[in-house]
């Protein structure tokens, strides 16, 4: 309780400072074009040439925006994360966290807050809502579940990615910008659909980085598309295992850091 009550303090802060800056309608504009145009290719391709075999437009958005909405609510609620490798720790910021007490991985992740983000996230809940209808899949409880626990584990997968570059940044603070593969990059795979897939690549994004698990077996639960239904619900526990994983890299990065000044 103390955490959510330390980060909801500094995400007040932050979005109070961020209500002052007199651009930031602009910035919700442009993020806004940015991801309703992103997917404008794939719906254009669907509108020329119309399905590949089952495979409707809808069923690709609906896929895509499992993924890209979890991925903005954790772009939005842990952008301090993202900020942390090239602002916080680089400024010497991170020497200051160190002397409060509290929680470093809630000062880290509350630091930055950016409200234009959200514009991600409400798009993606748009995209999904469109396409369960353009399905006419019928939302009961069950369905409002499996996508309750889609967009937490796919929250807790890409901040446990955030969580997993700050790791790395103890050690150095260059050349990490591959990282951005595995968020920005990697909801753009969940366009392709995975039976076309070439199997070594499938398996990468089950296993190792498992994106399909987060957006393509939920889908399938949710809109009974033939694979097994428990695999839409190993979003969640995928999710947070990767979080907790990255929290154990962390916090070792952080027994090894050395101050700024060292």
């Amino acid at each position: 309780m103390r955490l959510l009550t330390l980060y909801a303090h500094l995400i007040k802060g932050n979005l109070l400072n961020g209500i002052q800056y007199r651009g930031w309608p602009i910035m919700i504009l442009q993020v806004m074009v940015v991801v309703v145009t992103d997917p404008l290719g794939t719906i254009l391709m669907f509108s020329r040439f119309g399905s590949i075999g089952e495979w409707s437009v809808a069923r690709i958005l609906l896929i895509y925006a499992l993924a890209v909405t979890a991925f903005g609510l954790s772009e939005s609620l842990c952008r301090g994360l993202d900020y942390f490798p090239f602002h916080t720790l680089r400024s010497g910021d991170f020497d200051r966290m160190l002397l409060r007490p509290a929680s470093l991985t809630v000062q880290a992740a509350g630091s930055v807050f950016h409200i234009h983000r959200f514009s991600r996230v409400f798009s993606g809940l748009i995209a999904i809502a469109w396409c369960l209808r353009e399905l006419h899949i019928p939302m009961g409880a069950r369905e409002w579940a499996i996508l309750l626990l889609t967009l937490t584990g796919g929250f807790l997968f890409y901040s446990g990615i955030f969580l997993l570059t700050c790791a790395i940044s103890f050690f150095t603070i260059e050349a990490t910008d591959w990282i951005y593969m595995l968020t920005n990059v990697s909801y753009q795979t969940t366009r392709c659909p995975p039976e076309f897939m070439p199997r070594a690549l499938r398996g990468v994004f089950t296993f190792l980085l498992p994106i399909l698990l987060i957006s393509y077996y939920p889908a399938c639960t949710l809109c009974r598309w033939g694979e097994a239904p428990w695999k839409g619900f190993l979003a969640l526990p995928i999710g947070a295992a990767f979080a907790c994983g990255s929290l154990l890299l962390w916090r070792f990065g952080v027994r090894h850091y050395k101050s700024t000044g060292s």
